[in-house]
């Protein structure tokens, strides 16, 4: 079962953001896969081992106004990624996701993969600001570190008020 780790990382990703049953978030497969490697190559990082991933990292550059847009809750997930043109001029990076197995946790790797593809995507592109939706506790942990490594503001789109 030399992809075993494969179906886990599936599992782990539909368990933790439910992206399932919410049509307004990102749901990636081949479709979205191809889209966002035309966006920039950088959008999406894998680690693998020899049983399959064992971390992906999904990062995605847009316009100032698509992050703005987003952090004021004006746009879904989705949206985001639907207004993001391939081609664009991007002044932002969207720290959508970050998964890895448990067993591989703790040990830097979602940070270095998202460090590497955000300064990757700084190399085309003038960004100016980081955002992100956390999912987590970890998830806001990661992000602040990454946005201190890169020196770059980092901005959080808020939770839906009760209501």
């Amino acid at each position: 079962m030399r992809e075993q780790n494969l179906q886990r990382m599936i599992h782990l990703a539909e368990e933790f953001f439910a992206v399932k049953s919410d049509p307004s978030q990102i749901s990636v497969d081949e479709e979205v896969m191809a889209l966002l490697e035309r966006i920039h190559p950088a959008t999406v990082s894998e680690e693998r081992d020899e049983n399959g991933p064992v971390a992906w990292v999904l990062v995605i550059p847009t316009t100032r106004d698509v992050m703005d847009r987003f952090i004021t809750r004006t746009i879904s997930e989705r949206d985001l990624l639907d207004q993001t043109l391939v081609g664009g001029n991007y002044a932002a990076v969207y720290l959508c996701s970050a998964l890895v197995l448990p067993e591989y946790r703790r040990r830097g790797l979602a940070k270095r993969m998202a460090v590497d593809a955000v300064r990757s995507i700084q190399r085309d592109h003038q960004i100016t600001d980081l955002f992100f939706w956390a999912f987590s506790e970890e998830g806001k942990t990661l992000a602040s570190s990454i946005a201190r490594e890169v020196l770059l503001p980092l901005h959080e789109r808020p939770e839906a008020q009760p209501g």
